[in-house]
């Protein structure tokens, strides 16, 4: 019976262990957590979410403190169209931020930047230019383009130095998604060196319909990509990605040619993610009816997350003076239009609800936004309950292993630490 470590995802010329950890946002898949799938030979994504305020925590820096105190006057104004990022900050946090991480790199696999596209921040064209360019400026092993295809991202950077030597890499849920970044990219001659290929089961934003998700798989839309890239002659690695939860569902990828497997759900319980501990307690103890999709993004995508997180249903004012990060390029957010709703309808309230939408950027940051993927029910079975009811957290490396050398599904549980204590 194989195991993953029994195949090897080649890019640009190397090979690797066929595990990637995916990127989770704000700093939940920290560097940390990318470094350890990079000393252990496989690939590890940092986010690029929000990366102001990821600096200011690691570095003591004070980005968000200025952009707030620049735009303190508008704090009270509906209309947010007057909230712009300093391009020149923004390329120092992602600096600084990125080059750290590789600075501390070890062992023989790749870290990338999971580069959220739909972090629009009142300039689409010109931020996601500033955030790519500096990731490269930064020595980025590769990038992965997510969370809203732009056509357009390697137009972007196609003057940068590093723009073919970098591993640049694309999520798409469907062949037509795929067809039209190949046709838009192709007059570059220079094609994605790999492509993430994410099905339903997915956690966090999905690329599908909030009313047809379900009708999708993960098999099949892989199927589909794979005879599409045969009939084109393309021979681009294929990484399948969601819902993939033990060593035995990555191989079955694998033997039907994937290059390699995307995985989060059971990194976001280790000590390395980001997540709060008493957050990751939540996930423990979550069931499958705790799992919801809904769509109070304002991205307009539906977005996986447990039922019981707190941004659901809370009113807290936009806080687009200090972030921002989902303004459009017209300066607006659907979650400011539900606000001011909310506002206008509930005249002098004190306490306001707004269930239809909820500003990712303050939740996110704060960690209130717990997006998760279809799987997180079964991650009690990877580990201990301990005496006071709370689950063992797991080390990074302790969850790699087990989806690179487990067969039959197996999940192998952690030496007890009460035991070891």
């Amino acid at each position: 019976m194989k195991r993953v470590d029994d195949f090897r995802l080649r890019l640009g010329g190397k090979e690797y262990v066929p595990i990637m950890i995916g990127g989770m946002g704000v700093d939940i898949s920290t560097s940390e957590l990318a470094l350890e799938a990079a000393r252990l030979g496989g690939i590890g994504h940092i986010s690029d979410a929000m990366v102001p305020d990821v600096s200011d925590r690691k570095f003591d820096t004070s980005f968000v403190k200025e952009k707030t105190k620049l735009y303190k006057f508008n704090i009270n104004n509906m209309d947010k169209s007057v909230v712009q990022f300093d391009l020149e900050r923004l390329a120092e946090a992602t600096r600084l931020h990125v080059g750290a991480t590789m600075q501390a790199k070890k062992g023989d696999g790749l870290i990338f930047v999971n580069c959220m596209e739909k972090l629009t921040m009142n300039a689409p064209k010109e931020t996601l230019r500033t955030r790519l360019s500096a990731a490269l400026d930064a020595g980025i092993d590769g990038i992965t383009m997510s969370a809203g295809l732009h056509l357009g991202s390697f137009d972007l950077i196609k003057d940068h130095s590093r723009f073919r030597e970098a591993k640049l890499g694309i999520i798409v849920s469907s062949v037509r998604a795929l067809q039209l970044f190949l046709r838009k990219v192709s007059r570059l001659n220079r094609n994605p060196d790999y492509i993430i290929v994410e099905g339903p089961l997915a956690g966090g934003h999905l690329g599908f319909g909030i009313d047809d998700w379900q009708q999708y798989d993960l098999h099949t839309i892989m199927d589909e990509i794979h005879a599409y890239m045969k009939a084109e002659n393309l021979d681009i690695p294929l990484i399948a990605a969601g819902g993939i939860f033990t060593g035995s569902d990555a191989v079955s990828f694998l033997e039907k040619g994937a290059g390699g497997v995307q995985v989060a759900t059971r990194f976001t319980v280790t000590r390395e993610c980001g997540l709060p501990d008493d957050v990751k307690q939540e996930y423990y103890r979550a069931s499958e009816e705790d799992i919801i999709v809904n769509g109070v993004s304002p991205t307009g995508y539906p977005m996986r997350m447990l039922k019981q997180t707190p941004a659901i249903g809370s009113g807290i004012r936009p806080g687009c003076e200090s972030y921002g990060y989902l303004l459009d390029a017209t300066g607006n957010c659907a979650y400011i239009n539900s606000y001011n709703r909310e506002v206008q309808a509930n005249p002098g309230s004190k306490d306001i609800k707004v269930f239809d939408k909820t500003c990712l950027c303050t939740h996110m940051r704060n960690f209130n936004c717990w997006t998760c993927g279809s799987t997180t029910w079964r991650l009690k079975d990877t580990t201990h309950k301990l005496a006071d009811g709370s689950y063992q957290i797991l080390s990074a490396e302790h969850v790699f292993k087990d989806y690179q050398f487990s067969v039959d599904n197996q999940l192998a549980l952690p030496p007890r630490a009460e035991a070891a204590a």
